[in-house]
Protein backbone atom coordinates (compact mmCIF):
# COMPACT_ATOMS: atom_id res chain seq x y z
CA UNK A 1 0.00 0.00 0.00
CA UNK A 2 3.00 2.27 -0.51
CA UNK A 3 3.61 4.85 2.19
CA UNK A 4 0.06 4.72 3.49
CA UNK A 5 -0.12 3.90 7.21
CA UNK A 6 -2.24 0.89 8.05
CA UNK A 7 -4.42 1.30 11.20
CA UNK A 8 -5.56 -1.77 13.02
CA UNK A 9 -8.97 -1.89 14.66
CA UNK A 10 -7.20 -2.13 18.00
CA UNK A 11 -5.35 1.11 17.36
CA UNK A 12 -8.62 2.95 16.83
CA UNK A 13 -10.11 1.90 20.20
CA UNK A 14 -10.30 4.66 22.83
CA UNK A 15 -7.80 4.31 25.64
CA UNK A 16 -8.22 5.03 29.34
CA UNK A 17 -7.24 8.53 30.35
CA UNK A 18 -4.07 8.51 32.41
CA UNK A 19 -4.48 11.00 35.26
CA UNK A 20 -1.36 12.56 36.66
CA UNK A 21 -0.65 11.50 40.22
CA UNK A 22 1.45 13.84 42.31
CA UNK A 23 4.75 12.11 43.18
CA UNK A 24 4.41 12.72 46.93
CA UNK A 25 0.70 11.88 47.19
CA UNK A 26 -0.11 10.03 50.42
CA UNK A 27 -3.05 7.71 50.96
CA UNK A 28 -4.56 8.66 54.30
CA UNK A 29 -6.16 6.37 56.86
CA UNK A 30 -8.57 8.65 58.73
CA UNK A 31 -10.25 7.64 61.99
CA UNK A 32 -13.50 9.21 63.21
CA UNK A 33 -14.41 8.09 66.76
CA UNK A 34 -17.80 8.56 68.37
CA UNK A 35 -17.76 11.63 70.61
CA UNK A 36 -17.81 10.65 74.28
CA UNK A 37 -19.07 13.92 75.79
CA UNK A 38 -22.77 13.68 76.65
CA UNK A 39 -23.31 17.23 75.31
CA UNK A 40 -21.54 16.67 71.99
CA UNK A 41 -23.82 15.60 69.14
CA UNK A 42 -21.69 16.70 66.17
CA UNK A 43 -19.48 14.54 63.97
CA UNK A 44 -16.41 15.66 62.05
CA UNK A 45 -17.21 14.07 58.65
CA UNK A 46 -20.53 13.64 56.86
CA UNK A 47 -21.26 10.65 54.58
CA UNK A 48 -20.92 12.88 51.50
CA UNK A 49 -17.44 13.98 52.59
CA UNK A 50 -16.51 10.37 53.27
CA UNK A 51 -17.58 9.47 49.72
CA UNK A 52 -15.37 12.22 48.28
CA UNK A 53 -12.36 11.18 50.34
CA UNK A 54 -12.79 7.48 49.48
CA UNK A 55 -13.07 8.40 45.77
CA UNK A 56 -9.69 10.13 46.15
CA UNK A 57 -8.08 6.94 47.43
CA UNK A 58 -8.32 7.37 51.19
CA UNK A 59 -9.54 4.98 53.88
CA UNK A 60 -12.08 6.23 56.42
CA UNK A 61 -12.55 4.26 59.65
CA UNK A 62 -15.65 5.28 61.63
CA UNK A 63 -16.78 4.03 65.01
CA UNK A 64 -20.28 2.56 64.98
CA UNK A 65 -22.89 5.19 65.84
CA UNK A 66 -20.52 8.15 65.43
CA UNK A 67 -23.01 10.07 63.29
CA UNK A 68 -26.29 9.01 64.89
CA UNK A 69 -26.68 12.17 66.99
CA UNK A 70 -26.45 14.19 63.77
CA UNK A 71 -28.93 11.90 61.98
CA UNK A 72 -26.24 10.21 59.86
CA UNK A 73 -26.62 6.43 59.90
CA UNK A 74 -23.89 3.79 59.75
CA UNK A 75 -25.52 2.56 56.55
CA UNK A 76 -25.01 5.97 54.90
CA UNK A 77 -21.34 5.95 55.87
CA UNK A 78 -20.89 2.36 54.73
CA UNK A 79 -22.55 3.05 51.37
CA UNK A 80 -20.10 5.90 50.85
CA UNK A 81 -17.13 3.60 51.43
CA UNK A 82 -16.36 3.97 55.14
CA UNK A 83 -15.19 1.03 57.26
CA UNK A 84 -17.50 0.77 60.29
CA UNK A 85 -15.74 -0.58 63.39
CA UNK A 86 -17.07 -1.43 66.83
CA UNK A 87 -14.36 -0.11 69.16
CA UNK A 88 -12.36 3.04 69.72
CA UNK A 89 -9.19 0.93 69.70
CA UNK A 90 -9.75 0.18 66.01
CA UNK A 91 -10.41 3.82 65.17
CA UNK A 92 -7.29 5.05 66.98
CA UNK A 93 -5.05 2.79 64.90
CA UNK A 94 -5.56 5.26 62.04
CA UNK A 95 -2.82 7.64 60.93
CA UNK A 96 -5.01 10.71 61.31
CA UNK A 97 -7.70 11.19 63.99
CA UNK A 98 -10.61 13.58 63.40
CA UNK A 99 -12.64 14.68 66.42
CA UNK A 100 -14.90 17.51 67.45
CA UNK A 101 -13.95 17.72 71.11
CA UNK A 102 -10.32 17.21 72.18
CA UNK A 103 -9.43 13.60 73.03
CA UNK A 104 -9.95 12.46 76.61
CA UNK A 105 -7.19 10.95 78.77
CA UNK A 106 -8.30 7.44 77.87
CA UNK A 107 -8.37 8.31 74.16
CA UNK A 108 -4.87 9.80 74.26
CA UNK A 109 -3.67 6.51 75.76
CA UNK A 110 -5.01 4.74 72.66
CA UNK A 111 -3.01 7.02 70.36
CA UNK A 112 0.39 5.96 69.08
CA UNK A 113 3.50 7.96 68.30
CA UNK A 114 3.58 10.34 65.33
CA UNK A 115 -0.14 10.35 64.63
CA UNK A 116 -1.98 13.48 63.48
CA UNK A 117 -4.89 14.91 65.47
CA UNK A 118 -7.38 17.50 64.19
CA UNK A 119 -9.93 18.64 66.78
CA UNK A 120 -10.99 21.54 68.96
CA UNK A 121 -8.62 22.55 71.76
CA UNK A 122 -11.12 24.16 74.17
CA UNK A 123 -8.42 26.14 75.92
CA UNK A 124 -10.65 27.31 78.78
CA UNK A 125 -11.24 23.71 79.94
CA UNK A 126 -7.78 22.21 79.34
CA UNK A 127 -4.96 21.37 81.70
CA UNK A 128 -1.21 21.30 81.19
CA UNK A 129 -1.03 17.51 81.22
CA UNK A 130 -3.18 17.33 78.05
CA UNK A 131 -0.48 19.05 75.99
CA UNK A 132 2.32 17.18 77.74
CA UNK A 133 0.73 13.82 76.86
CA UNK A 134 0.40 14.80 73.20
CA UNK A 135 4.03 15.91 73.13
CA UNK A 136 5.24 12.67 74.76
CA UNK A 137 3.78 10.77 71.80
CA UNK A 138 5.00 13.33 69.24
CA UNK A 139 1.44 13.93 68.04
CA UNK A 140 1.02 16.56 65.32
CA UNK A 141 -2.05 18.47 66.53
CA UNK A 142 -4.11 21.05 64.68
CA UNK A 143 -6.79 23.03 66.55
CA UNK A 144 -10.12 24.23 65.19
CA UNK A 145 -9.56 27.52 67.00
CA UNK A 146 -6.27 28.19 65.20
CA UNK A 147 -6.72 26.87 61.63
CA UNK A 148 -6.97 29.77 59.18
CA UNK A 149 -8.01 30.11 55.55
CA UNK A 150 -6.44 32.03 52.66
CA UNK A 151 -8.13 35.22 53.85
CA UNK A 152 -6.45 34.77 57.27
CA UNK A 153 -9.85 34.10 58.91
CA UNK A 154 -10.78 31.30 61.31
CA UNK A 155 -13.29 29.34 59.19
CA UNK A 156 -14.48 26.79 61.76
CA UNK A 157 -14.77 29.35 64.55
CA UNK A 158 -16.68 31.69 62.25
CA UNK A 159 -19.07 28.98 61.04
CA UNK A 160 -19.85 27.90 64.59
CA UNK A 161 -20.33 31.55 65.60
CA UNK A 162 -22.77 32.10 62.74
CA UNK A 163 -24.78 29.07 63.83
CA UNK A 164 -24.70 30.14 67.49
CA UNK A 165 -25.88 33.64 66.61
CA UNK A 166 -28.83 32.43 64.54
CA UNK A 167 -29.76 29.63 66.94
CA UNK A 168 -29.69 31.86 70.03
CA UNK A 169 -32.59 33.92 68.68
CA UNK A 170 -34.56 30.79 67.78
CA UNK A 171 -34.05 29.54 71.35
CA UNK A 172 -35.18 32.89 72.73
CA UNK A 173 -38.29 32.77 70.57
CA UNK A 174 -39.08 29.30 71.89
CA UNK A 175 -38.82 30.37 75.53
CA UNK A 176 -40.92 33.50 74.98
CA UNK A 177 -43.79 31.33 73.74
CA UNK A 178 -46.49 29.66 75.80
CA UNK A 179 -45.14 26.19 74.99
CA UNK A 180 -42.22 26.82 77.37
CA UNK A 181 -44.37 28.67 79.93
CA UNK A 182 -43.13 31.98 78.58
CA UNK A 183 -44.92 35.32 78.32
CA UNK A 184 -46.67 34.29 75.11
CA UNK A 185 -44.78 36.83 73.05
CA UNK A 186 -43.82 36.46 69.42
CA UNK A 187 -40.19 37.40 68.88
CA UNK A 188 -40.31 40.27 66.41
CA UNK A 189 -43.21 42.52 65.58
CA UNK A 190 -46.36 42.88 63.53
CA UNK A 191 -48.26 45.88 62.19
CA UNK A 192 -49.84 47.92 64.95
CA UNK A 193 -47.91 46.44 67.88
CA UNK A 194 -44.65 47.39 69.58
CA UNK A 195 -41.87 44.96 68.58
CA UNK A 196 -39.97 42.92 71.15
CA UNK A 197 -36.74 44.47 72.41
CA UNK A 198 -33.51 42.54 71.88
CA UNK A 199 -30.25 43.57 73.55
CA UNK A 200 -27.01 42.07 72.18
CA UNK A 201 -23.84 42.38 74.26
CA UNK A 202 -20.74 42.09 72.09
CA UNK A 203 -20.24 42.90 68.40
CA UNK A 204 -18.47 39.85 66.97
CA UNK A 205 -19.71 37.21 64.55
CA UNK A 206 -22.21 35.72 67.02
CA UNK A 207 -23.67 39.18 67.57
CA UNK A 208 -23.83 39.92 63.85
CA UNK A 209 -25.88 36.83 63.07
CA UNK A 210 -28.06 37.27 66.14
CA UNK A 211 -28.83 40.79 64.90
CA UNK A 212 -29.61 39.52 61.39
CA UNK A 213 -32.12 37.03 62.75
CA UNK A 214 -33.71 39.51 65.19
CA UNK A 215 -34.06 42.20 62.54
CA UNK A 216 -35.42 39.68 60.05
CA UNK A 217 -38.18 38.84 62.53
CA UNK A 218 -38.96 42.52 63.08
CA UNK A 219 -37.51 43.00 66.56
CA UNK A 220 -35.99 46.22 67.87
CA UNK A 221 -32.23 45.69 68.41
CA UNK A 222 -29.49 47.49 70.32
CA UNK A 223 -25.88 46.28 70.36
CA UNK A 224 -23.34 47.07 73.11
CA UNK A 225 -19.56 46.85 72.69
CA UNK A 226 -16.54 48.90 73.72
CA UNK A 227 -15.01 48.62 70.25
CA UNK A 228 -16.40 51.26 67.88
CA UNK A 229 -14.77 49.54 64.91
CA UNK A 230 -16.67 46.33 65.74
CA UNK A 231 -19.94 48.22 66.14
CA UNK A 232 -19.37 49.92 62.79
CA UNK A 233 -18.50 46.60 61.16
CA UNK A 234 -21.73 45.00 62.39
CA UNK A 235 -23.76 47.89 61.00
CA UNK A 236 -21.96 47.74 57.66
CA UNK A 237 -22.22 43.96 57.33
CA UNK A 238 -25.90 43.90 58.21
CA UNK A 239 -26.54 46.90 55.95
CA UNK A 240 -29.26 48.00 58.33
CA UNK A 241 -29.36 50.89 60.76
CA UNK A 242 -29.34 49.50 64.30
CA UNK A 243 -28.89 51.17 67.67
CA UNK A 244 -25.37 50.82 69.09
CA UNK A 245 -23.69 51.90 72.29
CA UNK A 246 -20.46 51.55 74.18
CA UNK A 247 -20.73 49.48 77.35
CA UNK A 248 -21.62 52.11 79.93
CA UNK A 249 -23.31 50.77 83.09
CA UNK A 250 -26.15 53.31 83.09
CA UNK A 251 -26.97 52.90 79.41
CA UNK A 252 -26.74 49.10 79.64
CA UNK A 253 -28.94 48.96 82.76
CA UNK A 254 -31.57 51.14 81.06
CA UNK A 255 -31.61 48.91 77.97
CA UNK A 256 -31.83 45.73 80.08
CA UNK A 257 -34.89 47.06 81.94
CA UNK A 258 -36.78 47.26 78.62
CA UNK A 259 -35.37 44.06 77.11
CA UNK A 260 -37.45 41.00 76.31
CA UNK A 261 -34.37 39.08 75.13
CA UNK A 262 -30.68 39.55 75.98
CA UNK A 263 -27.99 37.77 73.97
CA UNK A 264 -24.57 37.80 75.58
CA UNK A 265 -22.17 37.36 72.65
CA UNK A 266 -18.89 38.59 74.06
CA UNK A 267 -15.85 36.85 72.60
CA UNK A 268 -12.24 37.03 73.75
CA UNK A 269 -9.24 35.16 72.47
CA UNK A 270 -7.96 33.97 75.84
CA UNK A 271 -9.30 33.48 79.31
CA UNK A 272 -12.64 34.65 80.64
CA UNK A 273 -14.98 37.32 79.31
CA UNK A 274 -15.65 40.18 81.72
CA UNK A 275 -18.78 39.90 83.86
CA UNK A 276 -20.56 43.15 82.98
CA UNK A 277 -24.18 42.46 84.03
CA UNK A 278 -24.57 42.58 87.80
CA UNK A 279 -27.21 40.77 89.79
CA UNK A 280 -28.86 44.14 90.53
CA UNK A 281 -29.29 44.71 86.79
CA UNK A 282 -30.92 41.29 86.44
CA UNK A 283 -33.30 42.06 89.34
CA UNK A 284 -34.48 45.17 87.47
CA UNK A 285 -35.23 43.24 84.26
CA UNK A 286 -38.77 42.35 83.14
CA UNK A 287 -40.37 39.26 84.60
CA UNK A 288 -40.16 36.48 82.01
CA UNK A 289 -37.32 38.09 80.05
CA UNK A 290 -34.90 35.65 78.39
CA UNK A 291 -31.12 35.65 78.81
CA UNK A 292 -29.07 33.57 76.35
CA UNK A 293 -25.47 33.61 77.62
CA UNK A 294 -23.48 32.39 74.61
CA UNK A 295 -20.32 33.48 76.45
CA UNK A 296 -20.84 30.93 79.22
CA UNK A 297 -18.00 28.71 77.95
CA UNK A 298 -15.68 31.61 78.79
CA UNK A 299 -17.22 32.37 82.16
CA UNK A 300 -20.35 34.26 81.13
CA UNK A 301 -21.24 37.95 81.07
CA UNK A 302 -23.96 37.78 83.76
CA UNK A 303 -23.26 37.56 87.46
CA UNK A 304 -26.25 35.21 87.68
CA UNK A 305 -25.03 32.85 84.91
CA UNK A 306 -24.18 29.24 85.69
CA UNK A 307 -23.54 26.29 83.40
CA UNK A 308 -26.52 24.29 82.17
CA UNK A 309 -26.90 21.33 79.81
CA UNK A 310 -28.96 20.44 76.76
CA UNK A 311 -31.01 18.14 78.99
CA UNK A 312 -31.76 20.88 81.55
CA UNK A 313 -30.93 24.05 79.61
CA UNK A 314 -32.64 26.75 81.68
CA UNK A 315 -33.22 27.99 85.19
CA UNK A 316 -35.03 31.03 86.57
CA UNK A 317 -33.21 33.66 88.63
CA UNK A 318 -35.08 36.78 89.80
CA UNK A 319 -37.97 35.85 87.45
CA UNK A 320 -35.59 35.96 84.45
CA UNK A 321 -35.12 32.82 82.36
CA UNK A 322 -31.40 31.97 81.93
CA UNK A 323 -30.19 29.71 79.10
CA UNK A 324 -26.50 28.95 79.71
CA UNK A 325 -25.58 25.90 77.61
CA UNK A 326 -21.90 26.15 76.54
CA UNK A 327 -22.27 24.27 73.27
CA UNK A 328 -25.25 25.78 71.47
CA UNK A 329 -24.15 24.54 68.03
CA UNK A 330 -24.54 20.94 69.22
CA UNK A 331 -28.26 21.68 69.50
CA UNK A 332 -28.37 21.81 65.68
CA UNK A 333 -25.75 19.11 65.24
CA UNK A 334 -26.52 18.13 61.65
CA UNK A 335 -26.09 21.69 60.36
CA UNK A 336 -22.95 22.17 62.47
CA UNK A 337 -21.50 18.83 61.32
CA UNK A 338 -22.03 19.71 57.66
CA UNK A 339 -20.30 23.07 58.20
CA UNK A 340 -17.28 21.49 59.94
CA UNK A 341 -17.03 18.64 57.42
CA UNK A 342 -17.10 21.07 54.48
CA UNK A 343 -14.12 22.91 55.97
CA UNK A 344 -12.11 19.84 57.02
CA UNK A 345 -12.47 17.88 53.77
CA UNK A 346 -10.39 20.24 51.59
CA UNK A 347 -7.77 20.35 54.36
CA UNK A 348 -7.51 16.54 54.33
CA UNK A 349 -7.16 16.54 50.53
CA UNK A 350 -4.35 19.11 50.80
CA UNK A 351 -2.53 16.99 53.41
CA UNK A 352 -2.77 13.98 51.11
CA UNK A 353 -1.66 15.85 47.97
CA UNK A 354 1.34 17.31 49.78
CA UNK A 355 2.43 13.91 51.06
CA UNK A 356 1.54 14.25 54.72
CA UNK A 357 0.95 16.84 57.42
CA UNK A 358 4.63 17.85 57.57
CA UNK A 359 4.75 18.87 53.90
CA UNK A 360 1.29 20.44 54.08
CA UNK A 361 2.13 22.79 56.94
CA UNK A 362 5.42 23.64 55.26
CA UNK A 363 3.58 24.68 52.08
CA UNK A 364 0.46 26.30 53.58
CA UNK A 365 0.82 29.12 56.09
CA UNK A 366 -2.89 28.91 56.95
CA UNK A 367 -2.48 25.30 58.11
CA UNK A 368 0.81 26.02 59.84
CA UNK A 369 -0.96 28.51 62.10
CA UNK A 370 -3.34 25.76 63.15
CA UNK A 371 -0.59 23.55 64.60
CA UNK A 372 -0.14 23.62 68.38
CA UNK A 373 1.96 20.48 69.03
CA UNK A 374 4.57 19.13 66.63
CA UNK A 375 7.59 16.86 66.98
CA UNK A 376 7.25 16.76 70.77
CA UNK A 377 7.03 20.55 71.19
CA UNK A 378 4.31 23.11 71.91
CA UNK A 379 4.24 25.51 68.96
CA UNK A 380 1.48 27.94 69.93
CA UNK A 381 2.48 31.10 71.83
CA UNK A 382 -0.94 31.64 73.38
CA UNK A 383 -1.07 28.13 74.82
CA UNK A 384 2.53 28.43 75.99
CA UNK A 385 1.73 31.60 77.91
CA UNK A 386 -1.51 30.31 79.43
CA UNK A 387 -0.20 26.90 80.49
CA UNK A 388 3.42 27.83 81.29
CA UNK A 389 4.81 25.31 78.79
CA UNK A 390 8.02 26.10 76.84
CA UNK A 391 7.32 27.39 73.33
CA UNK A 392 9.25 26.45 70.18
CA UNK A 393 8.82 28.22 66.86
CA UNK A 394 7.32 25.82 64.31
CA UNK A 395 9.24 27.45 61.46
CA UNK A 396 12.53 26.71 63.21
CA UNK A 397 11.48 23.12 63.89
CA UNK A 398 10.53 22.64 60.23
CA UNK A 399 13.85 24.07 59.04
CA UNK A 400 15.76 21.35 60.91
CA UNK A 401 13.74 18.43 59.52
Amino acid sequence: MGNKKVFSSIGLLPKEEMLEVKPDFMQLIIGVPKESSFQENRVSLTPDSVGLLVANGHTIVIEKGAGESSSFTDKEYSENGADIVYSKEEVFKSDLILKIEPPTKSEIKLMRSNQTLISAVQMSTQKTEYFNELNKKHISSLGFEFIRDKQDKLPIVRSMSEIAGNTSLLIASEYLSNTKNGKGLMLGGITGSIPTNVVVIGAGTVAEYACRTALGLGASVIVFDDSFSKLRRVQNNINHKISTSSIQPKALAKALKRADVVISAQQVGNGKVPCIVSEEMVIDMKNGAIVIDVSIDQGGSFETSKLTTHINPTYIEHDVVHYCVPNITSRVSRTASIAISNILTPILLIIAEEGGVGNAIRSYESLRQGVYTFNGCLTNKTLSKNFKIPFKDLNLIMSTL
